[in-house]
């Protein structure tokens, strides 16, 4: 039995079996996600017999560490290989995570699939293609070691982005049972304000995900201003064109304190003029709470180049006029091929050892 990954309810349901109190599941649940013990012999509140039986039938399975890159900006991108076990991780696969720590938070970049099958043009996870989707317990181990990794000089306040490698909503099963947990006040207790996933634009997921009585923030990855232009750059357009994924937004119920961010890569030459922008402002007009976050392209082999920056600030400028909060993004993590879009899996030979260590 894999412990990670695990709801309180299942866990309860665990012990019950064993002939357990179902209390002891939830001791387990606060030791793995609120105290991130990983080891069942660590969790001393469980009797001794127990913590044998469960060394026995049972097991906590972390990534292992490949490489860590630490970028001069401070973030630290993580190369991690995860554990290949039953049917759903039968094939080999590696994943990243971003580390980015700031003044009062730390946000961690996390993945949802090994690889990607969406293709956005403009990005080097889409070159992957499709490895396998992550599990509950590969996804939120993602956060939990970094942050026992990091934990002497933790900020206050951690932000989660499900903004790595995979499309969230085309795993959408494992991705909520470990968003569940996130935000659980009795596992990790993060707010839902300050965790954030990231669609291309899944209309069925976004549908979904509405429903959800424990949910993120939700951010798409817009980076056009018409149909023709995103068919282009994302595939995934084809499918669920503007008009689709405007009307999902539209009927999408946002809460109080809450907005939809709108991610725009800015590609130079290519989306980034006045009109793309004004196009871009009609798009949103009919949307109710809405914010614009323009990134400017993060380098890789790839044929596009990086807009301007007057061309970025005049873009930035035609939104904001117009009523739409509008924010450049600069990426953390460039010159370790950590920002936003680099993510490929790749290893970097000859890395100085004070930058990276090997397991």
């Amino acid at each position: 039995m894999e412990l990670l990954g695990k709801s309180k309810e299942e866990l309860r349901e665990f012990c019950a079996a064993l002939g357990e109190p179902a209390f002891r599941g939830t001791q387990i649940y606060h030791a793995l996600y609120a105290e991130r013990k990983f080891d069942v012999a660590q969790v001393t509140n469980l009797p001794a017999a127990l913590r044998e039986r469960l060394s026995k039938e049972a097991r906590i399975t972390l990534p292992e560490v490949k490489q860590r890159f630490a970028s001069a900006d401070g973030s630290a991108r993580y190369l991690y290989a995860l554990p290949t076990g039953g049917k759903e991780t039968a094939r080999p696969a590696s994943v990243e995570v971003v580390f980015m720590p700031s003044e009062g938070r730390q946000t961690i970049c996390i993945s949802t699939q090994a690889g990607c099958a969406v293709d956005c043009h403009f990005c080097l996870t889409a070159q992957l293609g499709l490895i396998r989707n992550l599990t509950a317990g590969e996804i939120l181990a993602q956060v939990l070691l970094p942050l026992e990794e990091q934990k002497a000089g933790l900020a206050p306040q951690t932000n989660i982005v499900l903004m790595g490698q995979g499309e969230p909503l085309l795993n959408f099963e494992p991705v909520m049972a470990a968003v569940r947990i996130l935000l659980d006040p009795g596992g990790m207790g993060i707010s839902p304000k300050h965790v954030t996933l990231s669609t291309s634009g899944i209309v069925p997921g976004i549908e979904r995900l509405a429903q959800e009585k424990a949910r993120p923030k939700l951010a798409i990855s817009l980076n056009a201003s018409n149909d023709e232009q995103r068919d282009e750059l994302m595939p995934i357009n084809k499918k669920y064109p503007l008009s689709v994924l405007m009307e999902a937004c539209k009927n999408y119920p946002l809460r109080t304190w809450e907005h939809l961010t709108f991610e725009y890569v800015m590609l130079g030459g290519l989306n980034d003029t006045a009109e793309d922008a004004r196009r871009v402002v009609r798009l949103l007009a009919p949307l109710k709470s809405v914010k614009v976050n323009l990134i400017p392209w993060n380098p890789g082999e790839l044929p596009y180049r990086e807009s301007t920056p007057e061309r970025i600030g005049e873009f930035r400028r035609i939104l904001v006029d117009r009523g739409v909060p509008a924010f450049v993004r600069y990426s953390r993590g460039r010159d370790v091929m950590a920002a936003c879009g680099q993510l490929a899996l790749l290893q970097i030979d000859g890395f100085p050892l004070s930058v990276v260590s090997h397991q």
